[in-house]
């Protein structure tokens, strides 16, 4: 019997009351990463990449469905039982300056978890840890007595990545870790995930609207729109050959400085994300999507298998379509 996933989603449903209907914002979502692995999650804003980040870390609880850490079921919020999960499940926020007190010094927000999951008994040990994790993110442990406001955002983001690893995670949630910095330092942050990645093992739940980002650093990708996933394959198949209309169009939108990468004209979506209180009948995708035919209103599709190795969520993926409709778009 093959061990199970790192990680496993299954349903899962998170929405939040609102008038005159509730916000779903995560809507049935089954995913899993092995452990090693780097799974990215990409989408438009509103998709619902961050409220499942937050999710699967008990920030937010989960309306239905369940979510599970190497088989076992992640306890409830509040449940005692929990806190040994979230040792292992750690988040790096997509602002250093809001994720960091200023009122601490370095050595103070990195030692914090330390002390409260107790992985460093005394001052001495905790102060030889807290220059350990330093010196592992690249920073110079001389730092440790400054405070946020006097180190760059490039080093900030490197103590956001210390404390994290502080308590030895197998997981790491980056929620959108290098958007909020310079390209030049986006660059060392993702080298620096990378090098951390194959010395500690870690895997990675990587949160990113940057395709350019995914195709550096992940193994596999899932694509996200409007609370559902609606393609997830290897890294490589959906950038050379995507199944999905909004994949796409989203590969489609990312710039290009060579001829051979240029925009392929036709594949842009029309219109903004709808809103996910009153999402469309049918397929989600249908009201923005060129190939949308008479089928994708009325019907709503399942994650179909994609050859080698993938899925998507479109009819023109269905191995099955029955009789033509008229008026369908060629595949």
């Amino acid at each position: 019997m093959s061990a199970p996933a790192l990680l496993e989603l299954e349903d899962v449903h998170v929405h939040f009351a609102a008038r005159p209907a509730p916000v779903r914002a995560v809507d049935g979502v089954s995913l899993s990463l092995e452990a090693g692995e780097t799974l990215a999650l990409v989408g438009e804003s509103g998709s619902g990449k961050s409220t499942l980040a937050r999710a699967i870390l008990g920030i937010l609880p989960c309306d239905s469905g369940i979510v599970r850490f190497r088989g076992a079921p992640l306890p409830p919020l509040g449940d005692p039982a929990r806190r040994p999960f979230l040792r292992q499940i750690q988040m790096i926020f997509q602002d250093p300056d809001a994720s960091l007190d200023p009122r601490l010094t370095i050595a103070s927000s990195i030692g914090e978890p330390l002390e409260i999951h107790e992985r460093a008994r005394g001052r001495a040990a905790r102060k030889d840890r807290v220059e350990g994790l330093m010196t592992d993110v690249g920073l110079d442990p001389t730092l440790s007595g400054r405070y946020p406001h006097e180190l760059s955002g490039g080093q900030r983001q490197r103590v956001c990545i210390a404390r994290a690893l502080a308590t030895r995670p197998e997981l790491l949630v980056c929620d959108e870790a290098v958007s909020a910095l310079d390209v030049s330092i986006q660059a060392q942050i993702l080298n620096l995930l990378a090098d951390l990645r194959n010395r500690h093992g870690l895997s990675y739940l990587f949160i990113t609207h940057d395709l350019r980002v995914v195709r550096y650093l992940s193994t596999r990708v899932a694509v996200m729109y409007l609370g559902q996933i609606v393609e997830l394959g290897p890294t490589g198949t959906l950038f050379e050959a995507p199944a999905h209309p909004y994949t796409r169009a989203l590969l489609s939108a990312v710039p290009s400085l060579s001829s051979a990468g240029a925009r392929v004209p036709g594949r842009f979506v029309r219109g903004d994300i709808p809103s996910p209180s009153n999402p469309p009948a049918g397929c989600r995708f249908h009201p923005r999507c060129p190939e949308a035919f008479d089928r994708c209103p009325t019907e709503v599709p399942r994650l179909y298998p994609v050859p080698p190795g993938g899925h998507a969520r479109c009819f023109l993926c269905d191995p099955e379509p029955g009789p033509p409709s008229p008026g369908r778009s060629a595949r």
